[in-house]
């Protein structure tokens, strides 16, 4: 794991500090590591949706469709 310093205002690093003790992260590491994965996550999900935006549109969806999703959806959740 490569090692990266950082520098906070005063402010932001009490608010890190809180964070760290208030959300159960054991080191402020742990905590900036979470805020990465959820901004990695936030980018992924934005180039699918300009993906999707830029795509043909397709078939317009019908009731079997939703009958089959639905159907779908109940066998998961079981009995």
């Amino acid at each position: 794991m490569s090692t990266m310093n950082i520098s906070l205002p005063g402010p932001m690093k009490e608010f890190v500090d809180e964070q760290v003790a208030g959300r159960g992260f054991g080191t402020s590491s742990e905590y900036v590591r979470e805020l990465i994965r959820k901004d990695q996550d936030r980018c992924r999900l934005r180039e699918t949706l300009l993906a999707g935006a830029n795509s043909k549109a397709g078939e317009p969806a019908a009731a079997p469709y939703f009958d089959a999703l639905r159907s779908s959806v109940r066998r998961r959740e079981g009995p």
